[in-house]
């Protein structure tokens, strides 16, 4: 599990600025919904590389203070690397697996994560780890994707692999994964079992943006995005280039002013301890 995490750690590293102006929007909402005040110690759970721990550490101001917490080293260590070049000091980072961290217990005025909680093996016991580290009516806000149906920028790339694989793995809610918590019957199960308390859940659509960048750009992101889940790494020369144009066409027909622009849909969730 480590080296799974440390090889996606670093893909998503050399991928962090076009994977942060994608989900941008989604934490910007999610982070609203906490509503983190000066003063307050916030827990960032799935931190990934920093970007919404530092926007949190802002928030939060030289008298609070913000942990991330990520089971990926390269992610953490590239995190660690832009909360120095932000120069900010009310920022740490722990390497470690949310879901059964030792927490100080009763510590936290606030739980965030963008994208973070959807890979607990165990759902309940995760969440209720997290629980247990919140203050007494302390604030969870997280945002997750809703089914893949909803969300073309996984259905339209997988798409375009299909065209030349034949099939690709199917994308299964309820299990570990990016839609573990696509169903909302699902997450106010797991919530409410793990003890906690007004659970909101707002369905939000929106168009998520990757930026500009030429074709063959793309079809790089992709091709390592994808890669290492969908691709075979023995794949034929010829093969590889029918999957390259593939995703070239899907990436022409998705192309805007804006830049390269696929469907959303997302959960925003939120509850107290």
């Amino acid at each position: 599990m480590r080296e799974y995490w440390h090889a996606r750690g670093l893909t998503w590293v050399r991928n962090q600025k076009r994977l942060d102006m994608m989900l941008a929007p989604l934490g910007e909402a999610a982070i609203a919904r906490l509503h983190p005040n000066p003063g307050e110690v916030v827990l960032d759970v799935g931190c990934g590389t920093g970007t919404t721990a530092i926007e949190l550490a802002r928030l939060v101001g030289s008298t609070g203070r913000v942990t991330g917490i990520d089971f990926s080293s390269p992610m953490i260590t590239e995190a660690q690397q832009r909360v120095v070049a932000a120069g900010l000091s009310n920022v740490d980072f722990v390497t470690a697996d949310a879901s059964n961290h030792p927490f100080k217990p009763h510590y936290y005025d606030a739980v965030f994560s963008r994208m973070g909680v959807m890979f607990f093996t165990e759902p309940v016991v995760g969440f209720t780890n997290l629980r247990r580290a919140m203050r007494a009516g302390g604030r969870l806000s997280f945002v997750c994707w809703r089914a893949a149906d909803h969300n073309s920028w996984t259905t339209e790339p997988l798409q375009a692999l299909a065209e030349v694989l034949g099939t690709v793995d199917p994308v299964m809610p309820g299990v570990p994964g990016t839609f573990a918590l696509a169903d909302a019957d699902h997450i106010i199960s797991i919530l409410t079992t793990a003890g906690l308390m007004n659970i909101d859940i707002t369905s939000h659509k929106l168009p998520l943006n990757l930026g500009q960048g030429t074709t063959d750009e793309f079809v790089s992101y992709y091709l390592d995005m994808l890669g290492g889940a969908y691709i075979p790494q023995n794949v034929e020369i010829r093969v590889l280039g029918r999957i390259k144009a593939a995703l070239a066409a899907m990436v022409e027909r998705k192309r805007t002013a804006e830049g390269i622009t696929m469907g959303g849909a997302v959960w925003l969730v939120s509850a107290r301890a």
